[in-house]
Protein backbone atom coordinates (compact mmCIF):
# COMPACT_ATOMS: atom_id res chain seq x y z
CA UNK A 1 0.00 0.00 0.00
CA UNK A 2 2.58 2.56 1.11
CA UNK A 3 5.12 1.58 -2.20
CA UNK A 4 1.97 2.32 -4.43
CA UNK A 5 1.55 5.45 -2.52
CA UNK A 6 5.44 6.53 -3.04
CA UNK A 7 4.81 5.74 -6.76
CA UNK A 8 2.04 8.05 -7.23
CA UNK A 9 4.07 11.10 -5.47
CA UNK A 10 6.58 10.49 -8.34
CA UNK A 11 4.17 10.39 -11.05
CA UNK A 12 4.22 13.88 -11.44
CA UNK A 13 7.78 14.08 -12.21
CA UNK A 14 7.94 10.98 -14.35
CA UNK A 15 9.28 13.16 -16.85
CA UNK A 16 12.58 14.10 -14.87
CA UNK A 17 13.64 11.19 -13.22
CA UNK A 18 14.94 8.44 -15.66
CA UNK A 19 13.61 4.79 -14.62
CA UNK A 20 16.87 3.88 -13.43
CA UNK A 21 17.40 6.27 -10.58
CA UNK A 22 13.52 5.64 -9.64
CA UNK A 23 14.51 1.61 -9.43
CA UNK A 24 17.10 2.29 -6.92
CA UNK A 25 15.62 4.61 -5.30
CA UNK A 26 12.44 2.01 -4.59
CA UNK A 27 15.18 -0.67 -3.35
CA UNK A 28 17.02 1.79 -1.25
CA UNK A 29 13.74 2.76 0.22
CA UNK A 30 12.28 -0.66 0.43
CA UNK A 31 15.72 -1.96 1.98
CA UNK A 32 15.76 1.01 4.67
CA UNK A 33 12.39 0.37 5.77
CA UNK A 34 13.33 -3.41 6.50
CA UNK A 35 16.32 -2.50 8.78
CA UNK A 36 14.03 0.56 10.30
CA UNK A 37 12.01 -1.44 11.35
CA UNK A 38 13.81 -4.47 12.63
CA UNK A 39 16.11 -1.85 14.52
CA UNK A 40 13.11 -0.16 15.93
CA UNK A 41 11.88 -3.41 17.29
CA UNK A 42 14.96 -4.32 18.34
CA UNK A 43 14.57 -1.01 20.67
CA UNK A 44 11.20 -1.82 22.08
CA UNK A 45 9.65 0.84 20.60
CA UNK A 46 5.81 0.35 20.17
CA UNK A 47 4.10 -0.88 17.46
CA UNK A 48 2.61 2.19 15.89
CA UNK A 49 6.75 3.43 15.68
CA UNK A 50 8.07 1.06 14.08
CA UNK A 51 5.30 0.66 11.86
CA UNK A 52 6.11 4.78 11.11
CA UNK A 53 9.96 4.05 10.89
CA UNK A 54 9.30 1.37 7.73
CA UNK A 55 6.93 4.18 6.07
CA UNK A 56 9.81 6.51 6.37
CA UNK A 57 12.54 4.30 5.37
CA UNK A 58 10.51 3.66 1.88
CA UNK A 59 10.03 7.40 1.21
CA UNK A 60 12.91 8.93 3.23
CA UNK A 61 14.72 9.94 -0.06
CA UNK A 62 11.88 11.15 -1.76
CA UNK A 63 13.03 14.89 -1.93
CA UNK A 64 15.93 13.43 -3.80
CA UNK A 65 13.80 12.76 -6.92
CA UNK A 66 11.93 15.66 -6.92
CA UNK A 67 15.60 17.07 -8.23
CA UNK A 68 16.47 15.11 -10.32
CA UNK A 69 16.76 17.48 -13.32
CA UNK A 70 19.86 18.93 -11.14
CA UNK A 71 21.37 15.50 -10.50
CA UNK A 72 20.61 12.83 -13.08
CA UNK A 73 20.31 15.11 -16.52
CA UNK A 74 22.98 17.85 -15.37
CA UNK A 75 25.30 18.62 -17.87
CA UNK A 76 29.18 17.68 -17.38
CA UNK A 77 30.81 21.30 -15.85
CA UNK A 78 28.63 21.79 -13.34
CA UNK A 79 30.83 21.63 -10.27
CA UNK A 80 30.47 18.77 -7.82
CA UNK A 81 29.52 21.49 -5.20
CA UNK A 82 26.71 22.78 -6.51
CA UNK A 83 25.46 18.84 -6.77
CA UNK A 84 26.05 18.54 -3.00
CA UNK A 85 24.15 21.95 -2.60
CA UNK A 86 20.84 20.37 -4.14
CA UNK A 87 21.59 16.57 -2.38
CA UNK A 88 20.98 18.85 0.62
CA UNK A 89 17.94 19.71 0.02
CA UNK A 90 16.71 16.62 -0.34
CA UNK A 91 15.38 15.71 3.54
CA UNK A 92 13.24 19.51 3.80
CA UNK A 93 11.68 18.75 -0.07
CA UNK A 94 10.48 15.59 1.06
CA UNK A 95 9.61 16.52 4.45
CA UNK A 96 7.07 18.92 2.46
CA UNK A 97 6.34 16.56 0.10
CA UNK A 98 5.18 14.02 2.77
CA UNK A 99 3.60 16.74 4.82
CA UNK A 100 0.47 17.29 2.75
CA UNK A 101 -0.37 13.50 3.02
CA UNK A 102 -1.39 13.24 6.66
CA UNK A 103 1.74 11.34 7.78
CA UNK A 104 2.34 11.45 11.28
CA UNK A 105 5.04 13.92 12.95
CA UNK A 106 7.60 11.36 14.06
CA UNK A 107 7.40 9.87 10.53
CA UNK A 108 7.67 13.58 8.75
CA UNK A 109 10.79 14.41 11.58
CA UNK A 110 12.60 10.99 10.96
CA UNK A 111 12.46 12.15 7.44
CA UNK A 112 13.60 15.86 8.07
CA UNK A 113 16.19 14.30 10.09
CA UNK A 114 17.90 11.39 8.48
CA UNK A 115 21.05 13.13 7.43
CA UNK A 116 21.88 14.33 10.70
CA UNK A 117 25.42 13.55 12.63
CA UNK A 118 25.43 12.59 15.88
CA UNK A 119 28.20 14.95 16.44
CA UNK A 120 26.35 18.22 15.22
CA UNK A 121 28.11 17.71 11.62
CA UNK A 122 25.20 16.57 9.39
CA UNK A 123 21.99 18.81 7.59
CA UNK A 124 19.75 20.00 7.24
CA UNK A 125 19.77 21.42 10.95
CA UNK A 126 23.07 20.42 12.63
CA UNK A 127 21.35 18.80 15.02
CA UNK A 128 23.40 17.39 17.84
CA UNK A 129 22.86 14.27 20.35
CA UNK A 130 19.38 13.54 21.75
CA UNK A 131 18.34 16.76 19.98
CA UNK A 132 18.17 14.75 16.74
CA UNK A 133 15.07 13.02 16.70
CA UNK A 134 14.74 9.29 17.49
CA UNK A 135 13.47 7.97 13.96
CA UNK A 136 16.26 10.43 12.91
CA UNK A 137 18.80 8.71 13.97
CA UNK A 138 17.37 5.18 13.54
CA UNK A 139 17.44 6.34 9.66
CA UNK A 140 20.74 7.77 9.95
CA UNK A 141 22.25 4.04 10.73
CA UNK A 142 19.86 2.00 8.65
CA UNK A 143 21.01 4.28 5.55
CA UNK A 144 23.97 4.34 5.48
CA UNK A 145 24.32 0.49 5.71
CA UNK A 146 22.01 0.07 3.16
CA UNK A 147 23.91 2.38 1.26
CA UNK A 148 27.02 0.48 1.72
CA UNK A 149 26.16 -2.92 1.08
CA UNK A 150 24.01 -2.19 -2.21
CA UNK A 151 25.06 -1.76 -5.73
CA UNK A 152 25.10 1.51 -7.24
CA UNK A 153 26.27 2.32 -10.98
CA UNK A 154 29.34 3.81 -9.33
CA UNK A 155 30.77 1.69 -7.35
CA UNK A 156 29.86 -2.35 -5.87
CA UNK A 157 28.75 -2.98 -2.89
CA UNK A 158 31.03 -3.77 0.29
CA UNK A 159 30.18 -7.05 2.36
CA UNK A 160 28.72 -6.98 5.67
CA UNK A 161 31.82 -7.18 7.46
CA UNK A 162 33.12 -4.37 5.52
CA UNK A 163 30.39 -2.20 5.36
CA UNK A 164 30.19 -2.43 9.34
CA UNK A 165 34.15 -2.20 9.71
CA UNK A 166 33.96 1.60 7.71
CA UNK A 167 30.66 2.60 10.00
CA UNK A 168 32.74 1.94 12.79
CA UNK A 169 35.25 4.13 11.30
CA UNK A 170 32.64 7.00 11.30
CA UNK A 171 31.08 5.88 14.56
CA UNK A 172 30.41 9.68 15.94
CA UNK A 173 27.73 10.05 13.19
CA UNK A 174 25.74 7.61 14.77
CA UNK A 175 23.73 7.32 18.58
CA UNK A 176 26.06 4.46 19.85
CA UNK A 177 22.90 2.74 21.63
CA UNK A 178 20.90 3.06 18.51
CA UNK A 179 24.05 1.49 16.45
CA UNK A 180 25.02 -0.95 19.27
CA UNK A 181 21.19 -1.75 19.08
CA UNK A 182 21.40 -2.21 15.14
CA UNK A 183 24.48 -4.59 15.55
CA UNK A 184 22.76 -7.04 17.52
CA UNK A 185 19.80 -6.70 14.62
CA UNK A 186 22.60 -7.76 11.96
CA UNK A 187 23.50 -10.90 14.57
CA UNK A 188 19.89 -12.22 14.37
CA UNK A 189 18.29 -15.05 12.03
CA UNK A 190 15.82 -12.90 11.24
CA UNK A 191 18.35 -10.47 9.28
CA UNK A 192 19.11 -13.31 7.03
CA UNK A 193 15.88 -12.17 5.26
CA UNK A 194 17.59 -8.70 4.76
CA UNK A 195 20.26 -10.22 3.03
CA UNK A 196 18.64 -12.17 0.40
CA UNK A 197 16.62 -8.74 -0.43
CA UNK A 198 20.12 -7.13 -0.95
CA UNK A 199 21.54 -9.99 -3.06
CA UNK A 200 18.28 -9.50 -5.52
CA UNK A 201 18.96 -6.30 -6.33
CA UNK A 202 22.46 -6.77 -5.87
CA UNK A 203 21.88 -9.23 -8.99
CA UNK A 204 20.08 -6.61 -11.17
CA UNK A 205 23.54 -4.60 -11.18
CA UNK A 206 25.42 -7.10 -11.29
CA UNK A 207 28.37 -5.61 -10.13
CA UNK A 208 30.97 -7.80 -7.61
CA UNK A 209 30.70 -7.50 -4.10
CA UNK A 210 34.36 -5.60 -3.03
Amino acid sequence: MLLQETLELLETDKDEVVADDLKEAVDHGILVSKLAYLLSREMEMDKVFCYAMAQAGIVHDIGKLKLGRFLYKRSENILAVEEMKYIRMHPAIGYEILKKYDYKDNMLHAVYHHHENYDGTGYPDNLKADSIPVGGRILRVCDVYAALISNRRYRPAYDQETAIALMIEEVKNFDMKIFLAFLRVVHTGEFKKVNEFVSYINKEYGLPVH
